[in-house]
């Protein structure tokens, strides 16, 4: 499960728009989109679903979805951890795990997603890609952990350097085992554009380029 904001000039990526402008922030976000999916249909573990916010019914994640194959779903309510909640417990109930990663993490690859998948077939109750930035950028369930999923997401302040402190102090009152791969960086801040892959940044700094003469 993939989860995606619409490509939304001026409402994706914002953090990111002193440097590409609102346009290219939003071009980013398709990239990384695209990436999230191959990288998902790559790793042959099973059905890919994208999770789409505000809803399902933005052009470009429904033509992203349909590349790769993979079904186009809408979020729902609540807040990040609610949503993947849902989302997960929904999963386990047709498979034994599941895997949900969000796009901005570009080092993500399959390899990542199929070692995800190895730790909870072999025993982790959840497994975590942890985030330079106190987050994460992936985390998957096995089905008998589907019962504790509520303790593990619930009160956490999503978008601040303590989710992952804060999700491992409620995996462990929640009894559970798992698994944290290697640190990542997500792509969130201008200082972090150097970690995506350079033909990206070449293509955005051309269109933002462009786009700043036609302004003027």
């Amino acid at each position: 499960m993939i989860f995606a904001k619409a490509p939304v000039p001026g409402a994706v990526k914002t953090r990111l728009i002193p440097a590409l402008g609102p346009a290219g922030a939003a071009q980013l976000s398709l990239f990384m989109l695209d990436h999230a999916l191959h990288i998902a249909a790559d790793a042959r573990l099973g059905p890919v679903q994208l999770h789409c916010a505000p809803d399902a019914g933005h052009p470009a994640l429904q033509a992203a979805a349909a590349r790769a194959g993979a079904m186009c779903l809408a979020q729902g309510s609540g807040d990040l951890g609610e949503r993947m909640r849902s989302a997960l417990a929904a999963a386990l109930r047709f498979s034994p795990r599941a895997l949900l990663l969000g796009t901005d993490c570009p080092a993500l690859d399959a390899a990542v997603l199929r070692e995800a998948d190895a730790a909870l077939a072999t025993g982790a109750d959840s497994v975590f890609v942890p985030t330079t930035d106190g987050g994460f950028a992936l985390t998957g369930f096995r089905r008998e952990a589907l019962a504790a999923i509520d303790k593990v997401f619930i009160g956490i302040s999503w978008s601040t350097p303590i989710v992952m402190s804060t999700t491992r102090e409620h995996l462990l009152r929640a009894g559970l085992r798992w698994t944290e791969l290697a640190t990542l960086v997500d792509v969130d801040e201008p200082a972090e554009l150097k970690h995506i892959p350079p033909e990206w940044l070449a293509q955005l700094r051309g269109e933002t380029a462009i786009a700043g003469k036609r302004q003027t």
